[in-house]
């Protein structure tokens, strides 16, 4: 076992939450605090992890569950659990490894990595070190021929799927953010700087690995042609130019030959769009919080996009997923398979490669635990009639 990996084994790690202080500790506060924080008051930041305590199981005892299958198909793949790693950007600041070494620890869980566009490994190397499925998430930054040459680069390296963020028409006014000087930090000047820099300064370990990894690096997956890679600080100015419509899956279409998926997905309205403009699947998400504060969480609008889709489409569901448990009930309210965000990215913050494993096993142990304690034998068995609802809810 390695020194990461031991600082994440139990008793030091037992849950998913066990991360959070460890990346706290490690992380100066303007990147923490750009993993951890949401957009304005956190008011759906909060939500999204605290609506699942309004669900509560229904189990069957006295059952013996002697096998217990967790596998389950999504988007034409076989994934060993329902939980699948969302895209998360600028993991390559929160650790060396970055979106590479995620990838790498999704594969060997044998579920799948959904690739950033804002990312600093090139979608190439990503794919590269994956067993599993990768997909690649889409942002329409630096205009449509940067746009048509990433979505090749995609097909080109093997992508499994593209998804496509339909919640980001400008950033969410994040707060910590402008707090803590983390636009000042990546693109100020000296001077502009030198306010921030005793919170970069009290964690030299990071500085240490952040300046060996080559420092503020370039965005490699999205080259402007004439200029090549953009700069990595001007994402928040690009996002404003990168708003997608409906119109734009049309266009998109014709390059994507395989399955798209639109992610932001938070009315039954939106979802049937979603599924009359092609999609194979929509993702139930508010961006973790990160943009529009005070809209419904996500587990509360997956049932109203499922009854929407109607089969026709899979439904997936992001958001305020810490433990096995959330898993389940986002299953027996009708997703096929949930995405992970922060539960994993606090251990690639914390350990790298081996936080993020560690934090899959973490999930994939409290996801079988809880259908034996359900008495329910497989993800393929779990609905309705395992969990109890709030009656405003019907």
């Amino acid at each position: 076992m390695t020194r990461a990996a031991r600082a994440v084994a139990s008793p030091h790690v037992v849950c998913i939450e066990d991360f959070r202080p460890l990346a706290r500790l490690r992380l100066p506060r303007p990147v923490f605090d750009y993993l951890d924080g949401g957009a304005d008051g956190e008011v759906t930041l909060r939500e999204n992890c605290r609506i699942f305590n309004d669900v509560t199981f229904r189990p069957r005892h006295a059952v013996v569950v002697s096998n217990c299958d967790l596998r389950t198909r999504v988007l034409g793949f076989d994934v060993s659990f329902p939980a699948l790693l969302a895209p998360v950007g600028y993991s390559r600041l929160m650790h060396p490894d970055g979106e590479a070494g995620a990838a790498r620890a999704a594969g060997l869980a044998g579920t799948a990595y959904i690739l950033s566009t804002i990312s600093g490994h090139r979608v190439e190397d990503v794919k590269a070190a994956s067993s599993g499925p990768v997909c690649f998430q889409l942002y329409l930054m630096g205009g449509r021929a940067a746009s048509e040459a990433v979505i090749e680069r995609a097909r080109v390296a093997g992508c499994a799927a593209l998804v496509i963020t339909i919640d980001t028409p400008v950033a969410g006014l994040r707060e910590r953010d402008y707090r803590n000087g983390m636009k000042e930090l990546m693109s100020g000047s000296v001077l502009e700087k030198l306010p921030f820099l005793p919170q970069i300064l009290a964690r030299p370990g990071w500085i240490a690995s952040f300046l060996r990894d080559g420092g503020l690096s370039k965005l490699p997956n999205v080259v402007i042609p004439g200029k090549g890679p953009m700069e990595l600080v001007d994402v928040t100015a690009a996002l404003a130019r990168a708003a997608v419509s409906w119109d734009d899956l049309k266009w998109i279409r014709g390059l994507w030959p395989g399955p798209i998926v639109i992610k932001g997905i938070l009315t039954g309205d939106d979802a049937r769009r979603a599924v009359d403009e092609g999609a194979a699947a929509v993702v139930v998400s508010n961006h973790g919080g990160r943009q529009l504060d005070g809209v419904r969480p996500s587990l509360r609008a997956l049932p109203e996009v499922v009854t929407a889709v109607n089969g026709q489409a899979e439904v997936l569901m992001d958001g305020g997923v810490r433990r096995g448990t959330d898993i389940v009930k986002a299953i027996c309210l009708g997703a096929s398979a949930v995405l992970c965000g922060r539960a994993y990215a606090y251990g690639l913050a914390a350990a790298g490669q081996a936080g993020v494993s560690r934090a899959l096993a973490i999930l994939r142990a409290d996801v079988e635990r809880t259908l034996r304690l359900l008495g329910c034998q497989s993800i393929a068995a779990l609905d309705r009639s395992y969990v109890d609802v709030p009656a405003s809810w019907q």
